[in-house]
């Protein structure tokens, strides 16, 4: 069943289109990929599902019903939780008060200490780290710290822009094992991501945009052996 879908959506800033009828769907408790190039809409898309970009036409619904136009903090109320690109954290705070603030919706704040536990056994250098300011963590460290703001506010949904985005190969499958982790207990995830053969490899079916268009879907097993996608994507 799908927990999420987004419908014919068109998007843009200003005068600049940059979605074009869009369609999609996720299924819960699955690991969905939206992989392609540079400027492509990958984040457009993300942010226009968020509500962050207002959509000029199409729909988003999750769970039945349709939220196309609640304000962002509905929708994280609702448990559609988005990991911006670029991390945006509150880099003055320190880990454990960039942690409190993403337990700030209503229906997390019960789970707060089943999910900070949770933070510290997925990603067991954050809990080294809770005291220090999160300005000074490594680059790989920031992103953990800003997938595990996600977790602590208890998604239905979550989704993430560019997790490996500028990591050492080492931290990225870290990371990628720890989205892993995440599904099995329950969590939907859609992950944005460049590094398509990764993203592929992880994840249970997958997206292809080009141009703002979605040119190809199926499972990603499916698509890592597809010549087409091979070709312009994994350089094979």
């Amino acid at each position: 069943m799908a927990v999420l879908e987004i419908r014919d959506l068109n998007s843009g800033y200003g005068e600049i289109q940059i979605l074009w009828g869009a369609t999609l769907s996720l299924e819960e408790g699955k690991l969905t990929s939206l992989v392609g190039g540079n400027g492509v809409g990958k984040t457009t898309l993300l942010r226009t599902m968020m509500g962050l970009t207002r959509p000029w036409s199409g729909s988003v619904w999750f769970d039945g019903k349709e939220i196309t136009y609640l304000p962002p903090h509905a929708k994280a109320e609702m448990g559609l939780v988005l990991v911006p690109e670029g991390r945006q954290l509150f880099t003055d705070m320190t880990v454990a008060e960039n942690l409190e603030m993403g337990a700030s919706p209503r229906h997390a704040r019960p789970h707060y200490t089943r999910n900070l536990e949770r933070v510290y056994q997925l990603l067991p250098r954050l809990r080294e780290r809770q005291s220090q300011k999160a300005g000074t963590l490594s680059g790989g460290e920031q992103q953990m710290l800003a997938v595990a703001r996600g977790i602590m506010s208890e998604p239905r949904v979550l989704m993430i822009d560019e997790l490996s985005l500028g990591l050492a190969p080492v931290l990225v499958l870290s990371l990628f094992q720890t989205l892993l982790q995440l599904k099995e207990l329950g969590i939907t995830l859609l992950l944005v991501e460049q590094n398509v053969q990764m993203a592929l490899a992880v994840s249970d079916f997958a997206y292809v945009l080009s141009q703002g268009r979605v040119e190809l879907q199926g499972l990603s097993r499916d698509l890592a052996q597809n010549e087409h996608v091979r070709a312009t994507y994994l350089g094979l």
